[in-house]
């Protein structure tokens, strides 16, 4: 999929296969307790479909936040049950990241694929 359809998004940086690749972070995924993702960059556009472990996902929606804008319930979509919990394991995988409020990330929304 190119960027021609998502006209007012940037140029992907990564690739849908790289959007949730944490074994912890896919097994939530599969069993339904997360429904987001949040990267620096932009991995896949509104109506690409992800597969983990056979299982198709497709990507709903797409658009930019500021840590500093996230709340519990964001951090339900991804698969926590606080907003602490999340920003620890986000912490935890980039040990030399700071938690900077101001910076924005991209939001990749998903939901498995009825057949």
């Amino acid at each position: 999929m190119t960027n021609e359809n998502n006209v007012n998004l940037p140029e992907k940086t990564c690739s849908i296969e790289r959007l949730v690749t944490v074994k912890e972070d896919v097994q939530r995924v599969l069993n339904g307790e997360k429904t987001a993702t949040r990267r620096n960059g932009v991995y896949a556009y509104p109506g690409e479909i992800m597969v983990l472990e056979g299982k198709e996902f497709k990507v709903d929606a797409l658009y930019s936040q500021t840590l500093g804008e996230m709340t519990d319930e964001h951090a339900k979509q991804e698969g926590f049950e606080t907003l602490e919990a999340y920003k620890q394991a986000i912490l935890a995988l980039h040990p030399k990241m700071p938690w900077v409020p101001k910076m924005s990330v991209w939001v990749h929304e998903f939901s498995p694929v009825q057949k």
